[in-house]
């Protein structure tokens, strides 16, 4: 006879906390049906946008022709749905990319006199059903702790740019020095799974094959996190690399833009299997340095606004294609990890865009929107009208149902959205 487990089940030691992924053997002692897997929420977005004649076809439907962005996630086609026609009204702010923190709100004129922003989705649906989790929501951020999730009182909720931090406190737990020794424990070569070693042998032989297989998998994705984190350490004592501008301080942490957002990208599914957070959000934010990829000499921001040149918009294209490619990575880890038979992707509504549809112009019309998994049917361009766009919170508000959310509005939306 197999062993049941709870729901919250987790592996402890001295200073560190595991909680297990979800396994068979949990589906029986709660009752729970496969068809019940718990529903999660990523929100994902780009700040400085996406080239709009590189992303949007011509054809609607799913007969569209695929473009030269949409070409990098072609083996993701029907897992995706790309929008066009949507934003928030009324985003005219104080300075041009003040939309950055209104794309999760919908507050109006953001940054105006006497502006005063709202709660953010993804808190508001936190508040909703973050009680089933160790955290109620994470942020995450490519660049310092500026966040787009807002509280009820339209209160920045700090995001986390440290992955070892964020692994951290997911799995560390203890006092201080506890916490220190085993992030030691990690730069010698040591995984926290070393120090639960008993606890996951007596799972051996008492779960069925395929919960071993999930556990096998789930643990394997955390010892690469733990030598992909040991790597990152390992930076700050190497030389900096010489650009074509005036070197910044900061550059060797800063100017690898595809390798900080794909470190994050990383930790995402750790923490969806491990139920530590079924809200997430992430901002890839500019870096005011060179990003590392080759044929790139000049900033993000600048590129962004290229003004038809031919040459900025090359490569502003070889950014914003190593983006959209680490995040077919990210959607393909989603797949590739099953929950009790479904992909975490099935139970995960993965959203991807931008506060920006044309940042040369700073215009928040006509949003690039990918949205994936969540179990919903895909493979489609849904276009509404370019020049009296539908509002995007009409998508939010259909994602907060879909998240058992019972809201009948969410900001500026006038209905939702049939997905």
């Amino acid at each position: 006879m197999k062993t049941k487990l709870s729901r919250r089940s987790i592996l402890r030691a001295s200073g560190i906390s595991i909680a297990l992924p979800f396994l068979e053997a949990m589906q029986h002692a709660s009752g729970a049906q496969v068809q019940d897997a718990p529903k999660r929420m990523l929100l994902i977005c780009n700040t400085l946008g996406l080239h709009p004649p590189s992303l949007f076809p011509k054809q609607t439907g799913d007969a569209y022709q695929a473009t030269e962005y949409l070409k990098i996630l072609e083996s993701h086609r029907r897992d995706l749905t790309l929008f066009s026609g949507l934003s928030h009204p009324d985003q005219n702010g104080k300075q041009p990319h003040d939309t950055e923190m209104t794309w999760l709100t919908a507050a109006k004129n953001p940054g105006l006199a006497g502006f005063k922003n709202s709660i953010s989705v993804d808190q508001l649906a936190a508040s909703k059903v973050g009680a089933a989790t160790r955290f109620p929501s994470i942020g995450l951020s490519t660049h310092t702790k500026k966040s787009q999730s807002y509280n009820v009182n339209g209160v920045m909720i700090p995001a986390e740019d440290k992955p070892s931090v964020l692994f951290a406190k997911l799995f560390l737990k203890g006092s201080e020095s506890e916490v220190a020794r085993e992030r030691q424990k990690l730069s010698d070569g040591q995984s926290v799974l070393d120090a639960v070693a008993n606890q996951t042998r007596s799972l051996s032989g008492k779960i069925s094959a395929d919960d071993q297989h999930r556990l096998d998998s789930y643990f394997e994705a955390i010892r690469e996190a733990e030598r992909e984190l040991v790597l990152a350490e390992q930076w700050l004592d190497r030389p900096k690399p010489v650009v074509r501008d005036e070197q910044p301080d900061d550059v060797s942490d800063q100017a690898d833009l595809i390798g900080r957002t794909q470190a994050l990208f990383s930790m995402i599914p750790l923490i969806l299997r491990s139920d530590s957070s079924r809200v997430i959000s992430l901002v890839i934010q500019d870096h005011l340095v060179v990003p590392k990829i080759a044929g790139v000499s000049a900033e993000h921001h600048n590129l962004s606004h290229h003004g038809q040149d031919p040459e900025k918009i090359r490569q502003l294209k070889r950014i914003e294609s190593g983006l959209l490619a680490s995040f077919g990575e990210l959607l393909s880890e989603l797949s590739s990890q099953d929950e009790l038979g479904l992909r975490l992707l099935d139970s995960t509504t993965v959203l991807f865009g931008s506060n920006l549809g044309n940042a040369n112009a700073h215009d928040p019309r006509n949003l690039p929107i990918l949205l994936a998994g969540g179990g919903m049917k895909h493979g489609k361009h849904v276009a509404y009208d370019a020049q009296r766009n539908t509002p995007l919170c009409n998508l939010f508000l259909s994602l907060l149902q879909r998240m058992g959310v019972e809201q009948d509005q969410f900001a500026s939306s006038t209905g939702v959205l049939t997905i």
